[in-house]
């Protein structure tokens, strides 16, 4: 699987985010006719080749023309959504001025979250750039209406940062789709020092919203010399919902490097974030020398089988009783976890107990986190990311003398080695003829070993 490792070390913004991307082969063109399906007026686009600090890159802009009439507000007029854009870290000009090291927060409301996201919805894109944008605005909504004290589909976007927010948050998730959306990687997270000021007043860096988006999720955030800011919240929100883990590389085979640059000249360091797109050697595929007989030497070629990265969540319980837990279970299950199980342990002051534990999309951890501590008697859940190596799976239709049964093969470097008959087939082709469960399934393996001969 593609892996896409983004170096944040002087933060992110959603153009740079977007540069990065263009840097490394995603098309212009593409992206600019992808955006153009969501029907939105006031701005166009533009990239070209630029350098910080001697480091080449692409820098993407967007150009804001004469403003729209801005939608009807369905709702109340709160607070508009602050700090919520960003051309650059800290290059904000639209909204606010970092002349003194500070941002200065605009706040003309005219588009809430609701709108934005039927504006999304009702677009041409694909399914999964319309559930990522709206995911990555939902996180942005959420710390903001925390900050706040208002429902996120209260809050509120100035119009101008509107228009600059969806292009950057929706053409973020177009460009990961265009480059084959591949798992997402990053270091860790770094913030400058400074001040921002905004409608709740001076506020000491990071931003409101962006230590409220990073800690939603768990992330950790340092601080780092440079005097200025680094990190947006559109930034933290795009690492926040596409970033598996953070930390050093760890076995990246990098095929491409792009750079996404931004505007401000730093003091400490080159305002550009470094995009890494390869794959991650694990010793188990990582190319390796061996000897050979003649003295030379050789590789050992890497295995055909997929691999992801999921979030494995468990808590001890010694209180709960049989039928919530297998209610919980089921409810899991059906919310989209990858499985669901339970394992007898022994607890504290020798008391009988269970190991319960939820398999889920890494992106998805915090839902089942929450539903964990919601629906149980647990006071707290751990986590860990755990890598899956997969193999290739094919389905197969096996003929029998009462029907026909679908027959799922597991297939490693193009051999076949396992065979497994789906059981709901099984099940039901076995209760319409009254032959025996076990038999149908025994019968299904021998055909389908059968016809791979």
């Amino acid at each position: 699987m593609k892996t896409l490792y983004l170096d944040v070390f002087s933060g992110l913004s959603g153009d740079m985010f977007i540069g990065a991307l263009l840097d490394l082969g995603v098309d212009f063109r593409q992206l600019e006719y992808g955006l153009a399906q969501l029907n939105l007026d006031g701005y166009s686009l533009a990239h070209r080749r630029a350098a910080k600090c001697g480091i080449k890159g692409v820098k993407f802009d967007v150009h804001l023309t004469a403003p729209a009439k801005p939608p009807e507000n369905d709702g109340p007029d709160y607070h508009a959504l602050s700090h919520s854009h960003s051309h650059g870290p800290g290059d904000h000009s639209h909204a606010h001025s970092h002349g003194s090291g500070e941002a200065d927060h605009a706040h003309d409301g005219s588009r809430n979250f609701h709108q934005i996201k039927a504006l999304i919805r009702s677009s041409t894109l694909s399914d999964w750039v319309k559930e990522k944008s709206i995911a990555v605005f939902h996180r942005i909504a959420v710390a903001e209406g925390k900050i706040h004290g208002m429902p996120p589909e209260q809050v509120h976007f100035h119009e101008v940062g509107a228009v600059d927010s969806i292009v950057d948050i929706v053409g973020g998730c177009l460009a990961l789709e265009l480059l084959g959306k591949p798992r997402v990687l990053a270091s860790a997270v770094v913030e400058g020092t400074g001040w921002v000021r905004c409608a709740h007043g001076r506020m000491p860096l990071p931003a409101p919203a962006t230590l409220e988006i990073l800690g939603a999720r768990g992330v950790a955030i340092s601080q780092c010399e440079e005097p200025r800011e680094l990190l947006t919240p559109t930034g933290a929100a795009l690492l926040a919902e596409f970033a598996e883990g953070f930390g050093p590389m760890a076995g990246l085979v990098a095929e491409k490097v792009g750079y996404g640059v931004g505007t401000r000249d730093n003091d400490t360091r080159p305002n550009v974030v470094r995009a890494a797109l390869g794959v991650v050697a694990s010793p188990s595929n990582r190319w390796s020398v061996v000897s050979g007989q003649s003295g030379t030497t050789g590789v050992a070629t890497a295995h055909d089988w997929d691999t992801d990265t999921i979030a494995v969540l468990e808590t001890n319980l010694d209180d709960l009783s049989g039928e919530l837990l297998g209610a919980f279970v089921e409810r899991a299950l059906g919310e989209g976890a990858l499985d669901v199980f339970h394992t007898p342990i022994q607890m504290k002051k020798n008391r009988p107990g269970v190991l319960l534990t939820v398999l889920c999309a890494a992106a998805d951890a915090d839902m089942f986190s929450e539903l964990l501590l919601r629906e149980t008697s647990a006071f707290g859940v751990r986590r860990t990311l755990a890598e899956r190596r997969k193999l290739k799976r094919e389905f197969l239709t096996v003929k029998l003398p009462q029907g026909e049964v679908t027959v799922k093969l597991g297939k490693l470097d193009g051999t076949v080695v396992q065979v497994a008959p789906e059981f709901e087939s099984c099940r039901q082709l076995a209760a319409k003829s009254g032959v025996p469960l076990k038999a149908i399934y025994e019968a299904a393996i021998a055909a389908a070993r059968g016809h791979l001969r």
